[in-house]
């Protein structure tokens, strides 16, 4: 077990269907999302009710003030697709009311790098609004699909209203995934600052040498043998104090249809051990149940994180 006050463990989930991934557009274009079988509602719930059922360590506030941590279920942030939410607003309000963090993860799971500005701009801005008015709360958070963000992607999505983005993953074999140069930016924790009102969260990694090793989450989760996956996030808490986690609803799901019409590779790397997926992440909450379970927004807001001051910032303002 792993055993530190100090830690924190981010988890979050990119809430889209088993049909809405990136290796399967070319079998499943947009215009038949509406005639697949919706499964993500049924998954999601799986998770909520997974993460209900594990009692980890409270808050840091209670450890900072000398008392007793008290256990509570651990929260998680959810970046939800808004084609998901238009259909199912309820499933949107329910994780909600579960205590998580709602997020954007975009409209229609567009690649934020194939995608003009302005047409960028409306999705950024949709999706935002559609979850705002779902719950009736700010929307703070964004994760593009594939993590397709660049230093100038990152800029629009600051400039549409988002106080935070957590789509930056430094392993290198996925083309898809966006680089940005960091070296100038000021790390708070594992948040990196790249103005007074607008950080990044990046998917953790352990890096070897030069190079980053894929440790979190996602098809490396499931594909890992979990005695070195537990070590590398031992080593990554080690160095710093924090651990982000990313998976999918459809990741926890094995009955789901099979595209036979997609690539060998896409479909191994889709389909590896979905069986085992949601007994190994109860496992790895076990495992880092004495560590502090946070939102992304929690995360921020506990290192000093002037939220109320940045919300009133924000530009475009809420509506």
């Amino acid at each position: 077990m792993i055993r530190s006050e100090e830690n924190s463990i981010l988890l979050t989930f990119d809430v889209e269907d088993w049909f809405q991934v990136e290796n399967f557009k070319p079998c499943i274009p947009f215009s038949s999302w509406s005639n697949c079988q919706l499964r993500v509602e049924k998954n999601t719930h799986r998770l909520l009710d997974l993460l209900d059922s594990i009692e980890v360590a409270g808050p840091d506030d209670s450890r900072k003030s000398g008392c007793a941590a008290a256990a509570m279920n651990p929260r998680a942030t959810f970046f939800i697709l808004g084609w998901i939410a238009q259909r199912l607003s309820h499933l949107v309000r329910e994780i909600h009311a579960r205590g998580h963090e709602v997020a954007s993860h975009g409209f229609n799971h567009s690649l934020c790098n194939r995608e003009s500005p302005d047409v960028l701009k409306r999705d950024l801005a949709d999706s935002r609004k559609l979850l705002e008015d779902i719950i009736g709360r700010p929307v703070y958070g964004y994760r593009a699909p594939s993590f397709s963000v660049t230093a100038e992607i990152l800029k629009i999505i600051e400039e549409s209203g988002y106080l935070y983005d957590s789509s930056l993953n430094s392993f290198r074999m996925n083309r898809r995934y966006g680089r940005v140069d960091l070296s100038r930016k000021t790390r708070r924790g594992i948040a990196l600052q790249f103005s007074d009102t607008f950080y990044e969260l990046p998917i953790s990694n352990v890096t070897v040498g030069k190079h980053a090793l894929p440790l979190g989450g996602g098809a490396y989760f499931r594909l890992i043998p979990f005695s070195l996956f537990q070590f590398g996030v031992e080593s990554i808490l080690r160095r710093d104090k924090a651990y982000l986690f990313y998976l999918h609803p459809w990741e926890i799901d094995p009955e789901q249809p099979k595209v036979e019409e997609a690539s060998y590779f896409h479909r191994f790397r889709h389909y590896a051990n979905l069986k085992t997926t949601a007994s190994r992440l109860a496992l790895l909450i076990e495992k880092c149940r004495s560590a502090s379970f946070a939102t992304c927004t929690q995360y921020l807001e506990e290192g000093g994180r002037d939220w109320e001051r940045a919300d009133r910032n924000r530009l475009p303002h809420l509506s």
